[in-house]
């Protein structure tokens, strides 16, 4: 077997004696049932993806942010030129970015992955080199991958958590870099969920009218080139409705998850994947950040369902695909604020949260050992 076909054989689904145990701990705690809210349903999601309750506490937190390049950024899809990519990575291992910052506040390691910046970079401390290839070719012309680079940077992904875990790190928190790479999230979340480009195509790093209608239509494009939707023209011409986009080939057969990814993922967001995927079968929770994150989970969710239980999502970013991937999921989110930066910054900020949840089962009094009486006595 290959590592991914490993790893994704490995991925239970969450453990139900532990969940029915970590239901019954929370309505015997010191509070009104149900007073905590989602935090109760975190703390009852953790402990059935560790399948013991209560579930261990999900710290020390490790971030790995995913760099790569896209060859739809010459598209015109983005104002930002291809060389903040790497521009950026120099900064991650410099400290001076705010995922930097963010991760310093909960005493989270950073570290940065290259799997496809279109650049050499010099080996640093905080860096691993995973380099599957320069960048991808333009989605909007066809394939942006070939099925080996997609199986490579799945399965570098797959390194790094159990690199991360391996190294201490008792949960995981997913972080990107790219330019250009909402518009192949975007086309993600079409391809994964049937939805149409104009409804989760955003502004990414804040794109102007002209050049989110430019998007839109590319992503529309991409999905037409590589037989990943029935387009209007296709619909003329065979009777069929074209309102709802489908995800199917040219000649009308279910695509696989990997010949999506291929089709039109970025080398960032399959390992991601690789890296949910990762985490899942060492049963080690992964806070998801914004929507390439979201479009990523899509694609490892579609090949091990049972991957889901072990996400939690971080927070909603004000990309509207990031909304469609997370009610794909069946996730909710922890935060909303609007962010839409990357960087993993969003599930940065929700650590402290899964951490309290998952604290109030461990150190919180119970009715009865406290000597407290319980409303239904």
């Amino acid at each position: 077997m290959t590592t991914l076909e490993q790893t994704v054989a490995a991925i239970r689904p969450a453990d139900p004696a532990a969940l029915a145990g970590a239901r019954a701990h929370q309505q015997s705690l010191t509070k009104p049932r149900g007073a905590l809210g989602v935090l109760e349903e975190v703390a009852v999601r953790l402990a059935g993806a560790a399948a013991v309750s209560p579930p261990p506490l999900p710290a020390p937190a490790a971030l790995a942010i995913f760099a790569a390049d896209h060859g739809v950024h010459a598209q015109g899809v983005t104002p930002w030129p291809q060389e903040v990519t790497v521009q950026m990575v120099g900064n991650f291992l410099a400290g001076g970015a705010v995922a930097n910052a963010f991760a310093a506040q909960i005493g989270a390691s950073v570290t940065v992955v290259d799997v496809g910046v279109a650049a050499d970079l010099t080996p640093a401390p905080g860096l691993t080199i995973s380099k599957v290839a320069y960048g991808t070719a333009d989605l909007s012309l066809g394939p942006a991958m070939t099925a080996d680079q997609v199986v490579a940077a799945l399965e570098a992904g797959i390194a790094v958590a159990r690199a991360l875990v391996d190294q201490g790190a008792r949960c995981l928190i997913t972080g990107d870099m790219g330019i250009a790479n909402t518009t192949a999230s975007a086309a993600l979340i079409c391809a994964f969920t049937g939805r149409d480009a104009a409804a989760v195509t955003g502004r990414g790093t804040g794109v102007d009218d002209e050049t989110l209608t430019r998007k839109v239509e590319v992503v529309r494009r991409a999905l037409r080139v590589n037989g990943l939707v029935r387009g209007a023209d296709a619909a003329a011409e065979d009777g069929s409705d074209a309102a709802g986009p489908e995800r199917v080939s040219g000649a009308g057969r279910a695509v696989s998850a990997l010949e999506i990814l291929a089709a039109v993922g970025g080398l960032e967001h399959a390992a991601i994947a690789g890296f949910i995927l990762g985490a899942a079968a060492l049963r080690v929770p992964v806070i998801l950040d914004g929507v390439i994150t979201g479009s990523a989970a899509l694609a490892a969710a579609a090949l091990a369902p049972d991957v889901v239980d072990h996400c939690v999502a971080g927070h909603r970013s004000a990309e509207p695909g990031h909304a469609v991937a997370l009610d794909h999921l069946g996730l909710r989110p922890l935060v909303e604020l609007e962010l839409r930066l990357g960087e993993g910054t969003g599930g940065l900020l929700a650590h402290p949260l899964v951490c309290a949840a998952v604290r109030v089962m461990h150190e919180v009094a119970t009715f009865d050992s406290a000597g407290v009486t319980d409303k239904g006595a």
